[in-house]
């Protein structure tokens, strides 16, 4: 149940729609979403005006083709224009925007469209047809006429995302309801199922508003985004952000080392939020004459990045669960170098021990809780899932994060490690149980582990160790492909090692540390395993 008072936050009278109508009535000249696609000649800019009456004219299909306020929309879409018409649209009509990962296999978005009960979805042509066969119960369906720029030609098809349009003055009005459910993005945690994160009109935003003042967001900035839309980074971050104070944002497909340059100079960019490989290439890189970029923001402060591009980098540390960055750099002031930030003003922040309520020493390491206002400054819920809502808040109403952290003298928090079992590959969480699920569905392992190993673009991939019901010289490539089925292609494993035995803690438990050591290709995993075996055999 939401605590907020209705007739006490900052939202009171505004939803996300209200705000898209007031930016297009007071700056509707302005450009808002700049798209830049890599394909040739698609570039194309849309005013604040011209996006609000796209969406509007969206809306308005939706609302033909039956969709009520709190029905549920599959948008499974790549960065593209349509998936912010969409999105929009969606809050037009006060329907949900349900926003799943591009990448995600067929029976993940099987899962995804029955428990969120989508009524219908909107994707992309070569999305189509996985789409129709994961859920064909589904209403209705449309695609674009493009994938991320490349033109497919399905114009006039009666299910085009073109056909979906109606008359934008069609678009029937509803009441302004900041506390109803706006968006949902499904986030893995240490649960064998990602948990749909559900956001309020008031938690969108209450991203837009404390984003753009902790990123010093102004109406002549510039976001360049290649974060997915459909994770908070790019979604919150950047667009949100942006739509507060009136600026621009440019859209790319995705991250592209060979063009980011050109992009970024060509449209005056300004802001950009670095993750992973694009870190590495800029520090890789030279910065160029003249470009126009005044802040980064990122995991880590005041990094080496900046002397070399004249640019100040704000850490900062967030999760889909606390919408905004509960921990977070300065943009005028010194940070300590390479620390997340400091507590951010908008949220209470502890660290405690294992006790989970006495906080840590300055220096020590603990597990970070935040404090915060569901439906507002925290999410809702997780969708359909009331134990695991309530099991994600201590007694105290703290959200356990799952995270580690280190507190410095200077009141400056550094990440640790995560104490949930969740890897991160590239940009993306992926629960080691979800792995761990799929490869015991397949009936022919006793027991599977799942750890993370280092990659040089993804920072880290997931490797497998599993003990096999009966030897198979092909049991590694079959439980691979098997995953490859089931999961997106970041969450399968980059190799599977078949073992005679797990290592154990004192408790028990496979002892994951020691896994890792032994995760490299070139490691030698039987004198581990012989070790493993010695120590479970003295221990019996």
């Amino acid at each position: 149940m939401l605590e907020l008072n209705d007739r006490l936050h900052p939202f009171v009278g505004l939803d996300v729609w209200r705000l898209l109508s007031e930016r297009a009535r007071r700056t509707g000249d302005r450009p808002f979403l700049v798209w830049q696609p890599y394909a040739t000649g698609g570039e194309r800019t849309w005013t604040y005006a011209e996006l609000h009456r796209a969406a509007a004219s969206v809306g308005s299909g939706l609302v033909r083709r039956g969709v009520n306020p709190g029905d549920r929309v599959l948008v499974h879409l790549e960065n593209c224009p349509e998936f912010v018409i969409a999105w929009f649209a969606c809050a037009a009509v006060g329907a949900v925007a349900v926003t799943t990962n591009a990448r995600s296999a067929g029976a993940e978005l099987a899962y995804f469209a029955e428990d969120c009960e989508a009524v219908g979805a909107i994707t992309q042509p070569k999305f189509a047809e996985l789409v129709s066969a994961s859920a064909p119960w589904l209403r209705w369906q449309c695609m674009t006429d493009d994938d991320g720029g490349a033109p497919v030609g399905v114009g006039g098809d009666p299910d085009s995302f073109d056909a979906l349009a109606g008359d934008p003055d069609d678009l029937p009005a509803r009441p302004v309801d900041p506390l109803a459910p706006m968006s949902v993005q499904y986030t893995s945690g240490t649960t064998s199922r990602p948990k749909g994160v559900l956001w309020t009109h008031a938690n969108a935003l209450w991203g837009a508003r404390v984003n753009a003042v902790h990123e010093d967001l102004h109406p002549d900035d510039c976001h360049l985004v290649y974060h997915p839309l459909f994770h908070t980074n790019g979604l919150a971050f950047s667009m949100l952000a942006s739509l507060w104070v009136g600026a621009r944002f440019v859209l790319v497909p995705k991250w592209s080392t060979s063009r980011f340059w050109d992009v970024s100079l060509r449209h005056r960019c300004t802001w950009l939020s670095l993750m992973g490989l694009s870190s590495r290439v800029l520090a890789d890189g030279d910065a160029p004459w003249g470009h126009h970029y005044r802040l980064f923001g990122g995991a880590l402060c005041d990094t080496p990045l900046d002397a070399a591009y004249g640019v100040k980098t704000i850490g900062w540390w967030a999760m889909t669960e606390t919408i905004s960055h509960g921990v977070v750099g300065s943009p005028y002031t010194p940070d300590r170098p390479m620390s997340m930030g400091r507590p951010a003003p908008e949220y209470r922040i502890a660290v405690v021990g294992d006790d989970g309520a006495t906080p840590v020493d300055v220096g020590e390491t603990g597990h970070l809780l935040v404090k915060g206002v569901r439906g507002l400054s925290l999410f809702a819920e997780y969708l359909n899932q009331p134990q695991a809502t309530a099991d994600a808040f201590d007694e105290r109403g703290w959200f356990r994060t799952g995270d580690l952290v280190t507190v410095h003298p200077d009141g400056y928090l550094s990440f640790a490690d995560r104490a949930k079992d969740v890897l991160r590959v590239g940009a993306e969480n992926v629960a080691a149980s979800e792995v761990e699920r799929v490869l015991i569905a397949t009936g022919s392992v006793v027991e599977a582990a799942v750890v993370s190993r280092p990659d040089d673009k993804l920072d880290e991939v997931p490797v497998a160790f599993v003990v096999a019901r009966r030897a198979d010289d092909g049991l590694a490539q079959a439980l691979i492909e098997a995953c490859t089925a089931e999961l997106a292609p970041f969450k399968v494993p980059r190799a599977v090692y078949c073992v005679r035995e797990l290592p154990r803690s004192t408790l028990g438990k496979v002892n994951k540390v020691e896994l890792r050591r032994v995760a490299e290709p070139g490691a030698d995993r039987s004198a581990a395993e012989a070790r493993w075996l010695q120590i479970l055999e003295a221990g019996d």
